[in-house]
């Protein structure tokens, strides 16, 4: 199962510039998340933050019991063998081919013989959906299949953590959603920890099982997805809905006068963009048929239960609805599990 990554009060800076300040989240072992925000909001250097590749300046980040900020180089050695990272671009090495660069890792850091090797490396293939390009070099292929390949590589080592930096980035929307599917299984499959850092609303609002808001420097919002689908903060209720109302502009924050110039051109009849008419809870993308339950489903949901009371009335009612289809769901799926089971005799007549 997946770690637990527990992030305190973290602050970070480039020079006089403050990226984000006082950073407060757990991502729960063993589940999906998502960390979104309009561009330029530092998500990515969160990201390479929680493996060290970068320093905030204040805060702590503890893996596996270990503080990343203060623990050795060797102990920060030991603590990145845990994680598998998907770059944007997938970070490819050009003059390999595929097959080498998803053997790369198992090269450099196992002492695997290349048998065994072989074996992980056409396993993670066939997995992400390359089997057959294994002779292809980077710039022979398609953007998606260099984003499957760097998938392929950070799951080579058997991550319990696994960063996705911006999956969506330079593909279109369905290609988008086969990433996003095949991190739905692989979570269903090793019940790892991910974290999506993204800005694609379809995403944020399908895949994660919790979600994470940054702006103005700060940590908006964090938690379970039917907590931020049903939130009225401002700024998460905009952002997840992809409209002009709120506060978000197309440089920066707008000023007073302008969120009220842009609420009456709405209130006079002006479309405001987004994705107004699925506003609430839509339901979560499910693991691939064939594929283990996501126990990240229930854990999650068992949290949302023990907090709906706290919520508003609104919330608590969208919420109560989306379990409840939730359930059927299920037990539709278990019926046609067991029809698909049963022997074609006992459904035919004497």
């Amino acid at each position: 199962m997946g770690v637990e990554v527990s992030v305190s009060d973290l602050t970070k800076s480039f020079g006089s510039q403050r990226i984000w300040q006082d950073v407060s989240l757990t991502l729960p072992s063993g589940e999906v998340s998502a960390l979104l925000g309009p561009s330029g909001t530092g998500k990515s250097v969160f990201l390479k933050s929680l493996i060290g590749l970068l320093r905030p300046e204040q805060g702590s980040i503890v893996i596996d019991g270990t503080n990343i900020l203060e623990c050795s180089s060797k102990e920060l050695y030991e603590i990145r063998k845990l994680f598998g990272v998907l770059f944007q671009d997938g970070a490819l090495f050009g003059s390999m081919n595929l097959y080498d660069n998803v053997a790369f890792p198992l090269r450099e850091h196992t002492k695997k013989s290349e048998s065994d090797v072989r074996k992980i490396v056409m396993e993670k293939m066939e997995l992400v959906g390359l089997l057959g390009a294994e002779e292809k070099l980077p710039g022979e292929i398609s953007g998606g299949m260099r984003k499957r390949a760097g998938l392929a590589r950070a799951l080579v080592l058997d991550p319990q953590i696994i960063l996705v930096d911006e999956p969506d980035s330079g593909l279109d929307p369905v290609r988008t959603t086969y990433i996003s599917q095949t991190l739905i299984d692989i979570n269903a499959e090793i019940d790892a920890t991910i974290l999506i850092v993204s800005h694609n609303i379809n995403l944020a609002r399908t895949v994660p099982d919790n979600i994470g808001m940054l702006f103005r420097k700060e940590l908006v919002m964090f938690g379970p997805r039917e907590v931020l689908l049903t939130s009225e903060e401002p700024v998460v209720k905009q952002f997840l809905n992809g409209t002009m109302i709120g506060p978000i502009g197309m440089s920066e924050e707008k000023d007073e006068a302008t969120m009220a110039a842009e609420q009456a051109m709405v209130d006079a009849g002006h479309h405001a963009g987004g994705v107004d008419d699925v506003e609430g809870i839509v339901p979560q993308m499910k693991a691939t048929p064939g594929m283990p339950f996501r126990q990240a489903v229930t854990r999650r949901q068992e949290r949302v239960r023990h907090i709906l009371h706290t919520l508003p009335e609104s919330a608590q009612i969208a919420i109560q609805e989306s379990f409840d289809e939730h359930q059927l769901y299920n037990e539709f799926d278990y019926v046609t599990e067991e029809i698909d089971t049963t022997d074609v005799h006992e459904w035919s007549t004497p």
